[in-house]
């Protein structure tokens, strides 16, 4: 779902409090369903989920309001998605996602069954919550810009303000370096990889196939995640080694 902007996080080993701390679940298939298969998921980047653990609510796109833990989120978020689904606060163990080639879905439509791989979430990530891969992902304004294209279509944690010298994709760069933040310290693991949600629409925001098409011809990266080889990226992977508070408006730091 769509998130929140918020003015400090909370990080550890996990990620950041609050993160991606409930997934919808497929009760047919017990994986996690997510907008990386469109096909079945995409109108949940209709919705969105704010708020703190235990405390989530929900908005769906009619506008009405659901408290995230009642019984009635996972029957109305059934009806939105014409499939039954339950929500859960505790990460599964073997926990599974689909993900669609994003190539075949820009060619194919979102319509299409797509080819896909069925894979675990939050393999590089200890805890309970539903991240895709890292605990935290990152990607710079320069970036951005070059994309030109909105911040929310990439779902970051965190977007560094680079100066105007700043390359864009150059956050590719800071894989295999320490980065500060204040008293929080990162190790940048590996470049992101893109999968279709980029191009999807996201609440007002209609469909962008060039979200992804362009890092598809600008910046392939082999990526340092068993299996997935030469992918078009944004942004980075993070592990977080000290813990502690991320404001809006702190100096990050390389090495």
């Amino acid at each position: 779902m769509l998130g929140e902007d918020v003015p400090e996080l909370v990080v550890d080993e996990s990620g950041a409090a609050g993160d991606r701390a409930m997934a919808v679940i497929d009760t047919a298939t017990g994986r996690i369903a997510t907008a990386k298969q469109p096909r079945l998921w995409r109108r949940l980047l209709q919705c969105s989920a704010t708020g703190e653990p235990g405390r989530v609510q929900v908005t769906l796109p009619d506008g009405r309001t659901i408290a995230a833990g009642s019984d009635d989120a996972g029957r109305l978020l059934s009806e939105l998605l014409e499939h039954d689904v339950r929500l859960a606060g505790q990460r599964p163990d073997g926990a599974e996602m689909e993900r669609a080639d994003p190539e075949d879905v820009l060619a194919r439509g979102i319509d299409a069954a797509s080819s896909y791989v069925t894979g675990p979430v939050a393999t590089a990530t200890p805890g309970a919550s539903f991240v895709d891969y890292a605990p935290l992902h990152l990607i710079t304004t320069a970036t951005l810009d070059r994309l030109d294209t909105e911040a929310v279509r990439y779902r970051p944690n965190l977007i560094v303000a680079t100066p105007p010298e700043f390359p864009p994709y150059g956050e590719n760069d800071w894989v295999g370096k320490e980065l500060s933040i204040g008293r929080v310290r990162l190790s940048a693991i590996t470049a992101t990889p893109r999968c279709a949600v980029p191009t999807l629409e996201h609440g007002d925001l209609p469909r962008s196939s060039e979200a992804v098409r362009r890092l598809m011809a600008e910046n392939r990266v082999d990526v340092a995640i068993p299996g997935r080889g030469a992918l078009p990226c944004a942004g980075v992977y993070l592990t977080v080694l000290q813990d502690g508070t991320i404001s809006t408006g702190d100096r990050l730091v390389i090495g």
